[in-house]
């Protein structure tokens, strides 16, 4: 997989993007909620994962309100992160994730949430988030709300609070 280039979404891509979501989650929802998001202007950080030129995986991280602590707290959301069907199960998705990891840590953020699935996120440092104190406004089970740390200090501990465009989700 040579060919696979990992960069910032662009204008052009999203097409590829709603395509990519749409089609990973078998329903529009998340593309929906990314398309959302772009509009709003809530994502800190968009990255595709190109293959010969297509559109083959996405991830998105945005701004989440801690309380207390608000935005000021430097927690993003991971997600949605979606691999095109025929393109898993080939590292893709673990690529989006650490490399997203990494620029979330040089952009200088304290930590990540994610509501995803508790077999996969672990082997990048997630651990239930209710270890670091965080809770979640939706109701879902302990180890599906996961949190990591991106430096040294301890992560602010609170409800976290995603945005509004979620809801749909």
């Amino acid at each position: 997989m040579t060919d696979l280039v990992l960069r910032l979404e662009t204008q052009a891509d999203i097409a590829g993007v709603r395509a990519v979501n749409a089609a990973a989650f078998e329903a529009d929802a998340e593309a929906v909620l990314v398309d959302a998001l772009r509009e709003a202007g809530k994502f800190v950080l968009s990255l595709v994962a190109s293959l010969n030129g297509d559109v083959v995986g996405h991830i998105l991280f945005t701004k989440i309100l801690m309380e207390p602590g608000g935005i000021e707290a430097g927690i993003l959301g991971l997600g949605p992160m979606a691999v095109r069907p025929g393109s898993q199960g080939q590292g893709i998705g673990s690529a989006l994730v650490r490399r997203g990891l990494e620029r979330c840590r040089d952009l200088g953020f304290r930590g990540v949430v994610v509501l995803g699935h508790p077999a996969f996120y672990p082997r990048f440092g997630f651990v239930p988030a209710s270890e670091h104190g965080i809770t979640s406004t939706y109701d879902v089970p302990d180890e599906v709300f996961m949190a990591m740390g991106l430096g040294e200090g301890e992560l602010p501990g609170g409800l976290a609070v995603y945005p509004p465009e979620f809801a749909g989700v």
